[in-house]
């Protein structure tokens, strides 16, 4: 049995992640599933001895249905926010590598995933319209309009102050 590296303490809740960029004809791939109240992008734990590039690749094949190979990583995202939905409650701190996964030339997916019991619906969201969206991680939009070339560093606390 594979666990992920993050933990629960308290109301304190803890991940490492791996994530994907997948954009196709315009549009940028994000998931969603009837729990949750907004999109997030494809992606998850990184397991106990998996490179973050595995972990990734992995990801992908599991919410999608389609081999996507890593262009380059992206990003490393050091996300502070407060939980909702199946996270509500808890003080969340994660720790993402975004990678750009290459593009295939087609939005065409063979997604059949499920997370937490609930099925996770795939969606295909115009990059110009992103910023309609409630979606996460909240940089995505500025971070396609340039595609920096280096790997970029970007912490965000989303925390209510108290």
């Amino acid at each position: 049995m594979a666990y992920d590296c993050g933990f629960q303490k308290e109301q304190n809740w803890f991940r490492y992640r791996a994530a994907a960029i997948i954009v196709e004809e315009g549009c940028v791939l994000f998931a969603g599933n009837e729990r949750e109240n907004y999109y997030y992008s494809i992606g998850g734990g990184v397991h106990m001895n998996e490179t973050a590039e595995d972990a990734v690749k992995r990801e992908v094949f599991e919410e999608t249905g389609v081999q996507y190979d890593v262009d380059r990583l992206a990003v490393i995202h050091e996300n502070f926010f407060d939980g909702d939905g199946s996270l509500d409650g808890y003080s969340c701190h994660e720790v993402a590598f975004y990678f750009l996964m290459k593009p295939r030339g087609t939005q065409e997916l063979n997604s059949n995933s499920y997370t937490g019991g609930y099925k996770e619906n795939m969606y295909w969201i115009p990059i110009e319209e992103l910023g309609k969206h409630r979606a996460y991680p909240t940089f995505m939009k500025e971070y396609l309009s340039k595609m920096p070339k280096e790997i970029l560093h970007i912490v965000t606390n989303e925390r209510e102050e108290v």
